[in-house]
């Protein structure tokens, strides 16, 4: 939890905390997936499939805690399902790629007829490449589209499906002249390159981008530049690519300091604005637009992982339940290719408990989202996430 900063002379202590997640996201290397993606192995869907979950139980700090919860999501995805019988074994990659390539040797040894993670993009890279000659398919938990292909699939929300949603919703509102905020960094670029590919097919336009250096002057640099560009263009949105852990906070109060009217000019965000709970408090962030799961499912799941472990589940643990719901689903169809990319591709989808989802043909989810809105610092939805694919929100 942070504390939030009112004057801009400590933009810099926010900032340099986010960094660090930047750099981390950064060090991803780049690659289209482990292999060409095919078939995978037969099944016998009357038997227990065996399924390797990957995960970093004895990485860096916090890897243990967020490996269990994925096992413990796991599980209870596994006891939901309704005839489907999985033998999940669990395999500690130590959140390296030599490890991971290590451990999926030896899941496709053991007899996995598919893996379920890893969590980290490097990781899921390894593990994709490694399991690649079995023609053994990877769920990835990661969120870098950029390693989806051949035989990994990422279940993690990307910035191009978020930035879906909340185009076309502001086109469908009349906010069509955009203009875009984004740092100068690996995950500003990405995030500037998603909304304009989204605003493209949405009847949306991007009228202005303000890239800022990622400093504490370049932050109070841009506010200058965001209220230039946004009177030049006539712009009716501004779109922020920043999260909470960094200069989200900062914008949300200067901007409206400057002059940008958030009661004029709709402010929209491509990052969660509801986590952590203070960032409801920010009075420019108020009638601000933002994506999230459908907040009906993820409740219900975090009452019913509570229940059975006693404790809340890890923001990233609802990945794991979707990746096993996706697997009971092929399962119970009885084929013996149920686990093949063509079936993982189905355009019908899976239903998780972030809501309905897919895999594209590039391997990337798709994801039903839900558009909310921070009224009196409370989340209220104001466009309900799709329960099927087809309409508004895909």
């Amino acid at each position: 939890m942070f504390a939030f900063l009112r004057a801009t002379r400590k933009v810099g202590t926010r900032i340099a905390a986010g960094l660090a997640v930047i750099a981390l996201a950064a060090c991803d290397p780049v690659a289209l997936g482990g292999g060409v993606g095919g078939n995978g192995p037969s099944i016998d869907a009357s038997q227990p499939v065996t399924v390797a979950l990957l995960v970093p139980k004895s990485g860096s700090s916090g890897d243990a805690l967020v490996s269990s919860s994925l096992e413990n999501a796991a599980r209870l995805a596994i006891a939901d399902l309704n005839g489907p019988q999985i033998d999940l074994r669990v395999y500690d990659t130590g959140g390296n790629e030599a490890q991971t390539v290590s451990v999926t040797n030896r899941a496709i040894a053991d007899g996995a007829k598919i893996i379920l993670g890893p969590l980290y993009g490097g990781n899921a890279n390894a593990a994709g490449l490694a399991a690649a000659p079995s023609g053994v398919n990877v769920m990835a938990f990661s969120n870098n589209s950029s390693l989806a292909g051949g035989n990994v699939f990422i279940l993690g929300h990307t910035f191009a499906n978020t930035a879906r949603r909340l185009t076309s919703f502001a086109a469908r509102q009349g906010k069509r002249k955009i203009v875009t905020v984004s740092a100068q960094n690996t995950a500003g670029e990405l995030g500037r390159q998603a909304i304009a590919a989204a605003a493209a097919s949405s009847g949306a336009r991007i009228v202005g981008n303000v890239s800022y250096n990622y400093s504490q002057q370049g932050v109070v640099d841009a506010v200058n530049q965001v209220k230039a560009t946004v009177d030049a263009n006539g712009a009716d949105a501004v779109f922020l690519t920043s999260n909470t852990d960094a200069a989200l906070p900062f914008f949300a109060q200067l901007l409206p300091e400057k002059g940008v009217n958030p009661a004029v000019t709709q402010y929209m965000g491509l990052t969660r604005w509801d986590v952590p709970s203070q960032t409801l408090d920010l009075p420019g962030l108020q009638n601000g637009w933002f994506a999230l799961p459908d907040p009906t499912l993820s409740a219900q799941f975090a009452n019913r992982y509570s229940a059975a472990y006693g404790a809340q589940p890890h923001p990233l643990a609802g990945l794991a339940y979707d990746g096993i719901a996706a697997i009971g689903a092929l399962v119970k169809k009885g084929s013996r290719n149920a686990l093949s990319r063509g079936s993982l591709t189905q355009g019908a989808g899976f239903q998780g408990v972030n809501g309905v989802f897919r895999f594209q043909s590039n391997g990337v989810v798709e994801r039903g989202m839900a558009v909310a809105t921070i009224r009196n610092k409370q989340v209220v939805v104001i466009d309900p996430a799709p329960r099927s694919f087809g309409g508004f929100g895909f």
